[in-house]
């Protein structure tokens, strides 16, 4: 793999800190996708008390050459006590905000969407001021699944593209361009108070124009938020990294992102989905959305 460049070294994290987290996480059974998906920043997460909760997992129905997590056509069933434990994670850490994703289960009707549902009313029992953002998969385009999860209204609906459409047959196999955007803009239609994310990851051969098109795109189904971070190679056997994305690029993504529209662009190589999630409380403040 190719040598790192100096921007993307991330600070020795505090274990004492990232020990208390794991204890929890491993108490209940739970997985992080920051662990499962290698994250760069699990330190600085774990460190803050905060983790993204990886539930249905942790193998994924579909195998993308770019992530690090486990491939099984057939995983287990769903575990009916997932969402009770993942709540009593939620109250032992005190979390103000919490993140929920999921692998890819095509194997279900509804592709996990009863389970997402489940753990947002189990969070919401024990710690109702908790801000719930749920990052999903495409659901396989079952808008029916999609509205079922925006029922039970959490703050964020959180869906990444990922990449730009040219490279999806090489980076996303299985996804669709498309049907990621019209999860996006069904999401806006079905819940209009529910805040959309979309999180795409560069340095896997596209352009920079390539990049402000998907910009304009999720604009133009009114995303709200957008990630944009390095992809970085987990191992060997995955996709190789095409160039590192200067952090000055970066700066100029998130520029051109407040100013087509955008609430919030978090973008910088170590960004990755959730990183810094809990901010969007104060985004929440300043552009409140009535809920019916």
């Amino acid at each position: 793999m190719t040598v790192k460049p100096e921007w993307l070294r991330v600070k020795a994290p505090q274990w004492e800190r990232v020990g208390r987290v794991k204890e929890i996480l491993r108490d209940l059974a739970l997985n992080t996708v920051c662990e499962e998906a290698s994250c760069p920043n699990i330190g600085e997460c774990f460190n803050h008390g905060t983790a993204t909760f990886l539930i249905m997992g942790p193998a994924c129905t579909r195998a993308c050459p770019y992530c690090d997590i486990d491939f099984e056509k057939k995983p287990k069933p769903l575990d009916p006590t997932e969402p009770d434990r993942l709540a009593e994670a939620v109250r032992r850490m005190r979390l103000n905000h919490v993140v929920i994703t999921s692998v890819n289960r095509d194997d279900l009707s509804d592709g996990g969407a009863s389970q997402f549902v489940e753990c947002i009313d189990a969070i919401r029992q024990v710690s109702p001021g908790t801000t719930i953002e749920v990052l999903i998969p495409d659901l396989c385009g079952n808008w029916q699944a999609l509205a079922l999860i925006l029922n039970a209204q959490p703050e964020v609906l959180n869906h990444n593209t990922e990449t730009v459409p040219r490279l999806y047959r090489r980076v996303r196999p299985q996804g669709n361009y498309d049907r990621s955007l019209e999860l996006l803009k069904r999401a806006r239609q079905l819940a209009p108070c529910v805040y959309t994310k979309s999180g795409i990851m560069v340095g896997l051969g596209e352009t920079d124009e390539e990049v402000r098109q998907v910009m304009r795109d999720l604009r133009s189904v009114d995303c709200d938020i957008l990630t944009i971070g390095q992809y970085l190679q987990p191992s060997q056997n995955h996709l190789s990294v095409q160039q590192f994305v200067p952090p000055e690029q970066f700066d100029a993504w998130q520029k051109l992102g407040e100013t087509i529209g955008f609430l919030q662009v978090v973008s910088s190589p170590l960004t990755r989905s959730s990183y810094h999630a809990e901010q969007v409380r104060s985004l929440m403040e300043q552009n409140p959305r009535s809920k019916p």
